[in-house]
């Protein structure tokens, strides 16, 4: 991410109200339906401050999501410090469904933006899948998980239930999705028999 020159602190408190408001219409469902000029009047400051801090609707929602991004990498870094490499793993990715279900708007706005093959959220989606990576590897190190199947797999099982969440029951199912990729990732001896055999078998059948 580009560094900038810090801002003054009415400059500041500017920008945050904004992406106060930015949020809470991400959240309503509304990102594209209000006029870019309306979110400096519901924020509180005048047109000409969105624009100065955020030139377009796309370079507003993407400092939202830089800032979500930025929150969920802190939260995956204080589980990995302070909870056994399985539950921190464990927490982390139960913890994304409940943000999902609570920031549904957001995920919806999101997945529009990121059609457009958007720089800067690929480059939010990279950090987030890094925190995955090291949680998974922290997990792997313990021998409390397998070491044959990466973050992204872990990340495309998230995106799966994100896509997901106009599903009836999504909430429900979305829990029994992670349930199943905890399951299949922690390691067990009967298991790495099983995939032996398995392998074994398909082997025969070349």
């Amino acid at each position: 991410m580009n560094s900038a020159k810090p801002l003054r602190a009415d400059a500041q408190r500017n920008r945050e109200a904004l992406l106060a408001k930015a949020r809470e219409v991400f959240d309503a469902g509304g990102f594209f339906d209000l006029r870019f000029d309306d979110f400096a009047r519901l924020a509180g400051v005048g047109t000409g401050t969105l624009y100065r801090h955020f030139p377009t609707r796309e370079a507003l929602a993407e400092a939202v999501y830089h800032e979500e991004v930025a929150t969920l990498c802190d939260r995956a870094r204080q589980l990995q410090a302070t909870l056994p490499a399985e539950e921190a793993l464990a927490t982390f990715l139960r913890g994304m469904v409940g943000y999902m279900d609570a920031h549904q708007g957001l995920a919806r706005t999101l997945a529009t933006l990121m059609a457009t093959g958007s720089g800067a959220l690929a480059e939010g989606s990279r950090a987030l899948e890094q925190a995955v990576t090291d949680l998974v590897a922290a997990a792997v190190k313990d021998g409390a998980v397998r070491d044959d199947v990466g973050a992204g797999a872990v990340m495309m099982a998230l995106h799966g239930i994100g896509a997901a969440h106009d599903r009836p029951g999504w909430r429900a199912e979305a829990d029994g999705v992670i349930t199943l990729v905890l399951d299949g990732l922690r390691r067990s001896h009967s298991g790495d028999g099983q995939r032996e055999h398995e392998q074994e078998s398909v082997g025969e059948l070349k």
